[in-house]
């Protein structure tokens, strides 16, 4: 939408011809910027409840700071993920962003520029093993940036299940549960059995050869006899923490209406 279709639809809820929800319903298709290689979608904040995100492979260092740049000139917060620390060096070399950071772990490269409410609900992201911790790391960064309160329980895999236990009483308080697993990726299956609330599981490449860069994994969440159990694709810790902050974000709105 150009800036004069914005201005009359300002001026149409202004003198009573439209009403603010279907204003809102108006600017929830609207715009996108087109850099030439990538259409910006800047509304994805209207209708989601979150920006876009820069899945950076595949695109070039200048393409990656031209597609940040376009979000970050919008106020919002903004998040690129799988970036390379060479990708943040050029980045940082430029001064436009000064409050970006790269979170070395999770390949992401961050900026916060608005303050979010943070969800009165804790997310937990739980991994198998310490290997696994890089695509937890990933879903935390994400659902953070997205208003989210997490806590990261590490390396509590099937190999040793007595180290889960003292963190069932916690989990079972979770609304939504974040569970990454590589090798055979039974974790997923365990805290199904034990927990109320849908877990979403996240197989991880990580194992020797015949897990087959995750597939074992994969497989095992999708076969898994518990119920409740979601799963996304082999080290999607960004998918998983996007539905997990959706989830809860539902639940918090239920509760808010609640309370009044």
């Amino acid at each position: 939408m150009q800036t004069e279709q914005i201005q009359k639809l300002l001026e149409q809820v202004k003198n009573g011809q439209l009403e603010i929800d279907q204003a809102l319903e108006k600017l929830r298709h609207l715009p996108f910027e087109d850099l030439g290689f990538a259409c910006v979608d800047h509304h994805r904040q209207i209708r989601r409840g979150f920006p876009e995100v820069i899945y950076c492979p595949g695109k070039t260092t200048e393409q990656i700071i031209e597609i940040f740049g376009s979000l970050a000139e919008r106020g919002n917060n903004v998040l690129a993920t799988r970036a390379e620390q060479h990708v943040f060096d050029a980045m940082a070399s430029t001064n436009r962003f000064p409050n970006a950071r790269y979170e070395k772990l999770a390949r992401a490269i961050v900026l916060e520029q608005k303050e979010l409410t943070k969800s009165k609900s804790l997310l937990p992201i739980v991994t198998a093993g310490t290997s696994d911790i890089p695509v937890a790391a990933e879903a935390q960064v994400t659902a953070e940036i997205m208003g989210q309160r997490t806590e990261l329980i590490c390396d509590v895999g099937v190999a040793g299940l007595h180290r889960l236990f003292k963190h069932v009483p916690k989990l079972q308080q979770a609304n939504v549960i974040i569970v990454v697993a590589g090798m055979e990726g039974a974790l997923a299956s365990v805290l199904g059995g034990l927990v109320s609330c849908p877990v979403i599981a996240v197989p991880t490449s990580i194992g020797y050869g015949a897990s087959f860069h995750g597939l074992s994994a994969l497989l095992t969440m999708l076969n898994s006899c518990a119920s409740g159990i979601s799963v996304v694709n082999i080290d999607n810790g960004f998918s998983a923490a996007v539905t997990a902050t959706l989830i809860n974000r539902k639940i918090d709105a239920a509760l808010d209406m609640k309370s009044d």
